[in-house]
């Protein structure tokens, strides 16, 4: 069976823990909107990663793809930001669940981004790999590492931060 992105919504307690240690994690409080902070759950080696997906916006479509950002079909359905990716464990997110009646425009939205996603998981999949290789190995200009949460730092948090969880 080939693997298949899932649409995830990431705990706000959890990020905001994360943002202790690193100020690029991404808020995920719908202070400024209603909608959930979601985006596609992966696997990275033997971990497990959230990256966001940003709505579409008219930027997006000038934009070029980088190697810590991808549109999503040209622009026209947003993009994935992998520089704001983060580790994740199961308990850190819940599934939205995308099978409701008479969907909405922002659920139909994010349907064909995760079609879209789907359609293109080998590419996507190795721009998060190559992503996460080069910035360990400190292969990334200045200027796109900076943009980048400290993924190693991450993951040990969210090793401490599940482990006090099921200890409390």
């Amino acid at each position: 069976m080939l693997f298949k992105f899932l649409i995830v919504n990431v705990d706000s307690n959890y990020c905001d823990f994360l943002r202790k240690y690193d100020t690029k994690v991404p808020y995920n409080k719908a202070n400024k909107e209603t909608r959930p902070f979601i985006g596609v759950l992966f696997w990275i080696g033997d971990i497990e990663y959230f990256a966001p997906l940003s709505s579409p916006k008219a930027k997006h479509i000038k934009m070029r793809n980088t190697i810590d950002f991808v549109k999503i079909d040209g622009g026209k359905l947003g993009a994935i930001n992998f520089n704001n990716m983060i580790p994740v464990k199961k308990g850190n997110y819940k599934l939205v669940n995308l099978d409701v009646p008479n969907a909405d425009k922002y659920i139909t939205m994010i349907k064909k981004q995760l079609l879209w996603l789907n359609k293109h998981r080998l590419q996507i999949l190795f721009k998060a790999d190559r992503l996460y290789d080069y910035y360990l190995a400190n292969l990334l200009p200045d200027n796109i590492k900076n943009r980048c949460c400290n993924f190693k730092l991450l993951e040990e948090k969210c090793e401490e931060y599940n482990k006090n969880i099921v200890n409390t």
